[in-house]
C-alpha cells in the first residue's frame, strides 16, 4: 500500500519555495547570459568599419551589450 503526503508544514513549504525561487533565478541569469552571448558574437563578427558606423569599438562591445544591466 502506498501513501501520498499532500500537506506540508509552513516551514517545509517555505523551504521548498525558497529552493525553487533560487533555482528559477539561476535559470533566468543563465538564459539571459546565453541570449547576450549571441549578441556579442554577432557584433564581434562585424568589421571595424561596421562597428564604427554603429559608434562602437571592439573593446566596448561587452559594455554596449550589457549597458542596461551594468554601469560601465
Amino acid at each position: 500500500m502506498a501513501y501520498t503526503i499532500t500537506h506540508f508544514s509552513p516551514e517545509t513549504r517555505s523551504r521548498i519555495d525558497a529552493f525553487f525561487n533560487r533555482f528559477g533565478q539561476g535559470m533566468n541569469a543563465y538564459l539571459e547570459a546565453r541570449a547576450r552571448s549571441a549578441q556579442i558574437e554577432a557584433l564581434e563578427a562585424k568589421s571595424d568599419a561596421e562597428l564604427a558606423r554603429m559608434g562602437l569599438t571592439r573593446d566596448r562591445i561587452v559594455a554596449h551589450v550589457f549597458r542596461d544591466t551594468y554601469w560601465i
